[in-house]
């Protein structure tokens, strides 16, 4: 008995080791989209930017992750997991240089650009891989390492941004060598993405990749590390489901009148509310959004790390109960709480009344319930549709079509987060905050039915029985 504890003990460490490696992708998705937070205004000032460049300069990296998110499923497919990740830590590390060397803003977009090419290509292919080499009790604490290293990424960037424009003086003024602090935001995010290269060198290739590319020997390597004991069992069934004698392609998606599969069109549902419930508005604009309501620059970066830390933890509460109460109540749960929260926030700035200036002034107990209802906002997403979507998508699809599916379904997240930030500024100027939550809190309403109506369990299941 001993013994077989041991070997699943080693196991356990083992497959947490790989799997924290191919989440190291999810960390560098968090810090590089969060990492702009804190440069904006001095890249415009630098580059006399108006606000449309500033604009694009910011969103249109968002549909660069799109675009590598639509074609990592396939590069994956063809070249394996471990090279794909490869190719994107080579280009996270091109993007950070060039961020930072930049003479004007159109090369700084395209700079961006490479780098959300490499974000998107980081969000398929780590949940996939999770998934894939994951033992099925662990597999959904597992696919949350995905969100965690997204939130901790997200967290780390904001840091990074706070001491680097704290220690200059601002994110405009001079820092190391002379050179502008808002440059050394973006270099900050180098040895990170030369790392997540370093260790997706290091780990095993998926076994179920493995196994259609027909090298099965190598295949019951990788599966003996990971589940122990005799898994040739376990090969024959991988092989039942994977082995086609053709690549997967997008027409695997397709149903016989032609549409999607219903099970892909759950996916895009599942990845565009995870957006439109507006969480990307409190993380690219929140030190905006808290100085619009009257709190000063200072507080403001105060709140926005505050709730960078709220993520972490609720992500942690996450993967503690993902695989003990389902995938499905947590979302139910959270769904829920983020329409009473955003509700609140929608009645809050709605009612409150406008300065000289026109922001919402939210002065005493009005001003403290909005940021608890933000707070509540965050941690009901945090420990739901935050980190369960990530093990869905992971997970939902059978080997036949898991990285096709899942490209498309985090292709749709990326252009749905793209609507939502370049939205925001537009209905902020010219139809109040009130009105911006009102659209997040019919979004949450109706991933509740979504849930109810749509999605199936799959806690417990073999990913061969999707």
């Amino acid at each position: 008995m001993t013994s077989t504890t041991t070997r699943r003990k080693s196991n356990t460490f083992y497959v947490v080791l790989i799997a924290g490696a191919a989440a190291l992708g999810g960390f560098l998705f968090g810090f590089d989209t969060a990492v702009i937070n804190g440069a904006v205004g001095a890249i415009a000032t630098a580059f006399n930017a108006n606000s449309v460049e500033t604009g694009l300069a910011v969103s249109l990296a968002l549909l660069g992750s799109a675009v590598g998110a639509f074609y990592a499923g396939k590069i994956a497919d063809r070249y394996g997991r471990v090279k794909a990740m490869v190719a994107s830590s080579v280009l996270f590390t091109i993007s950070a240089i060039g961020s930072g060397l930049p003479f004007g803003i159109w090369d700084f977009t395209f700079w961006r650009v490479v780098g959300g090419i490499a974000v998107g290509a980081a969000s398929v292919i780590a949940p996939a891989y999770i998934a894939e080499c994951s033992p099925t009790h662990l597999r959904g604490r597992l696919g949350s390492l995905q969100q965690l290293a997204i939130v901790i990424g997200i967290f780390i960037a904001l840091l990074c941004d706070y001491f680097i424009a704290v220690s200059a003086g601002s994110a405009e003024a001079p820092f190391l060598f002379g050179i502008a602090a808002w440059r050394w935001m973006f270099w900050t995010e180098i040895p990170p993405a030369v790392l997540y290269g370093m260790s997706a060198l290091m780990i095993p290739e998926s076994p179920r990749y493995l196994v259609a590319q027909g090298r099965e020997p190598e295949a019951a390597n990788v599966l003996t590390k990971i589940l122990g004991g005799d898994v040739l069992a376990k090969i024959e069934e991988i092989r039942h489901t994977v082995l086609q004698e053709r690549e997967p392609s997008f027409s695997d998606l397709l149903s016989r009148n032609g549409g999607l599969l219903r099970i892909v069109w759950i996916g895009i549902g599942l990845s565009v509310l995870q957006q439109f419930v507006g969480i990307n508005v409190i993380f690219y604009y929140s030190s905006v959004l808290w100085r619009a309501v009257g709190f000063s620059e200072q507080s403001s970066l105060t709140i926005t790390v505050i709730t960078g830390a709220v993520n972490i933890i609720t992500t942690l509460i996450a993967i503690a109960f993902v695989d003990k109460f389902g995938r499905k109540p947590l979302l139910i749960i959270g769904s829920v709480g983020m329409t009473l929260a955003l509700g609140t926030m929608t009645y809050l700035f709605g009612n409150a009344p406008l300065d000289a200036a026109g922001n919402p002034n939210l002065t005493g107990s009005a001003g403290t319930l909005a940021l608890i209802a933000a707070n509540l906002y965050v941690f009901c997403f945090g420990f739901s549709w935050g980190p369960v979507v990530w093990v869905l998508l992971g997970e939902m699809f059978n080997n036949k079509i898991r990285a096709a599916a899942l490209s498309i379904a985090a292709a749709m997240q990326w252009v749905a987060n793209f609507l939502v930030s370049t939205t925001f500024p537009p209905i902020l100027q010219y139809f109040g905050l009130g009105s911006a939550y009102g659209l997040y809190t019919i979004a949450a309403a109706t991933s509740f039915f979504f849930i109810l109506f749509f999605i199936k369990e799959t806690k417990g299941i073999e990913l061969e029985d999707m």
